[in-house]
């Protein structure tokens, strides 16, 4: 089965404390996306380590994203929808927007899943 996917890469304002987003989070953004129809599973990590290869073996870099969210969705066209909501234009936009800079948004649609045993 496929699932669609989106991935957010980001990182908080200057003026934006680690403690301060995550009060946000689980008071607001946590449960407003996860309250979404669209949305199947809503997951937010801390960026600890990045690797980039070049033709070689990986070489660890500096993240250029701090954040790092993970969307299940039953489909981009639904999501695109819950996305023109008034709610998430309105309401939602603004307020992560004072929170987050250097947004970069993947939308994909997955091809493989296998659980580790």
């Amino acid at each position: 089965m496929i699932m669609a996917k989106q991935f957010i890469l980001y990182n908080l304002k200057d003026d934006v404390t680690e403690e301060d987003f995550i009060k946000f989070v689980n008071e607001y953004k946590g449960p407003f996306i996860a309250g979404l129809s669209a949305v199947k599973r809503y997951t937010l990590t801390t960026v600890k380590r990045a690797m980039q290869v070049k033709g070689g073996p990986p070489a660890p870099i500096e993240p250029p994203y701090k954040i790092a969210a993970v969307v299940d969705l039953t489909s981009l066209e639904d999501y695109a929808k819950d996305q023109q909501s008034q709610a998430y234009q309105e309401e939602f936009l603004p307020r992560f927007a004072q929170y987050a800079n250097d947004v970069l948004i993947l939308q994909a649609d997955e091809f493989y899943d296998k659980e580790s045993d």
